[in-house]
């Protein structure tokens, strides 16, 4: 087998309409033939953010499809943008995620809204994929990769600097610090196995990934934006960085 390692590269995609939404393309539910997992007996390094639920955001709970889909505590984040323009108003951010949920359910045929959270340039964390916020969930957000993982959307675009607010990096960095697994380190690499030949790593080959990456790590696609992607080293070291404050 290929250990797969990346550069760090871009393919620029087409903006259809106002937004497009930045995801991987459909495929069947990874661990689907499994039974569900039940909820892992971990400590948790560090205490839970604020997370705004599904229904305080307005989720529409009949568009849920399938049964939810467990996974083991998490090895990787994967950080993602959902390319809406970066001007928006943080109140209006409720409403985008409906609007978000809708496509990723009626438009792209997946079964819930695909990223595990969800976070604003305010640095609000929302709740994303139901199954409950404690729990690792399956997400669908990285294609051959969301077992084990979890995947963090950022509200925008995020191709000009000025436009990554601390707020969303601290936000970002704050659930990443939640919910990797114990003994992990932000700023380490992990080894992890392709589940389907969807992503830039066949089924079965491993890749060598940074703990907290990109989505275009492992995917062919310009998420999460080049200036949210320059700013993955300070998300780790604030990872990092709240793991041993909140060990002290």
């Amino acid at each position: 087998m290929t250990v797969h390692r990346f550069a760090v590269w871009a393919a620029v995609l087409p903006i259809v309409l106002v937004v497009t939404w930045d995801a991987p393309p459909l495929t069947a539910p990874e661990g689907a033939a499994e039974p569900e997992r039940p909820l892992p007996a971990v400590e948790r390094p560090t205490s839970a953010p604020h997370v705004v639920g599904r229904d305080a955001w307005g989720a529409d709970e009949e568009l849920r499809t399938e049964p939810v889909t467990y996974t083991g505590p998490a090895r990787a984040v994967f950080v993602h943008h959902t390319n809406h323009p970066d001007d928006y108003d943080c109140a209006d951010a409720p409403e985008m995620l409906r609007s978000m949920h809708n496509d990723h359910v009626s438009g792209q045929g997946w079964d819930d809204l695909g990223y595990n959270f969800v976070v604003d340039k305010c640095g609000t964390v929302y709740e994303g994929r139901g199954g409950g916020v404690d729990r690792y969930v399956l997400g669908a957000h990285t294609t051959g990769f969301n077992m084990d993982s979890v995947g963090i959307a950022a509200l925008g675009a995020f191709t000009d600097p000025a436009a990554v607010p601390g707020e969303l990096i601290r936000a970002i960095a704050e659930v990443a610090a939640w919910k990797l697994r114990p003994g992990s380190d932000p700023r380490d690499r992990v080894r992890m196995v392709s589940t389907n030949d969807d992503s830039m790593v066949p089924e079965g080959d491993p890749a060598e990934l940074d703990v907290v990456s990109g989505h275009r790590d492992i995917v062919q696609t310009d998420c999460p934006g080049d200036a949210l992607y320059a700013q993955l080293p300070a998300i780790r070291e604030e990872a990092a960085r709240l793991r041993v404050a909140e060990a002290r």
